[in-house]
């Protein structure tokens, strides 16, 4: 299990934008269940909206890519600074809004792997309900004392 600052010393994102509060579980180059909690104070929901705060879909995108990111970077066996680079998006599917007091689950299983990129399902649920599902692809680059590393 990671928590928060095991999350920061892997992602470089910060407030507001680390949308991952802990992992629960990871197999490395294969799956990952990683947990965000979804607060009012949230800065989004001051205008998403301001009578019926709902959770961007995008922004559900976003912290299943931030969850794929630390599999990803986790399962490297390289030297260097790994920087990730979310490249799409297909078939994503929001099936119930995501509010306040909200807690999701978020897996992510790698579908299909090169030596710099990789292609990931993932799925968000709150409780046992499905709240959003997809297709993501991610590339890496690895950089080497300031220089990128030639693949």
């Amino acid at each position: 299990m990671l928590n928060t600052d095991d999350i920061r010393r892997i992602l470089p994102h910060r407030y507001p934008f680390l949308m991952v509060d802990k992992v629960l579980e990871i197999k490395l180059d294969e799956r990952i269940i990683g947990i965000k909690n979804v607060t009012i104070n949230e800065p989004y929901f001051v205008g998403h909206f301001p009578e019926r705060p709902v959770m961007p879909g995008v922004l559900i995108v976003e912290t299943l890519a931030q969850v794929g990111a630390i599999l990803y970077i986790l399962s490297l066996k390289s030297e260097g600074n790994a920087q990730i680079y979310f490249m799409g998006i297909d078939k994503f599917k929001f099936r119930k809004p995501v509010v306040p007091g909200d807690q999701l689950r978020l897996e992510v299983d790698v579908t299909h792997r090169r030596s710099r990129g990789w292609r990931m399902d993932g799925r968000a649920y709150v409780g046992d309900k499905l709240v959003a599902e997809g297709k993501l692809t991610a590339l890496i680059n690895i950089t080497k004392g300031g220089q990128d590393a030639k693949k």
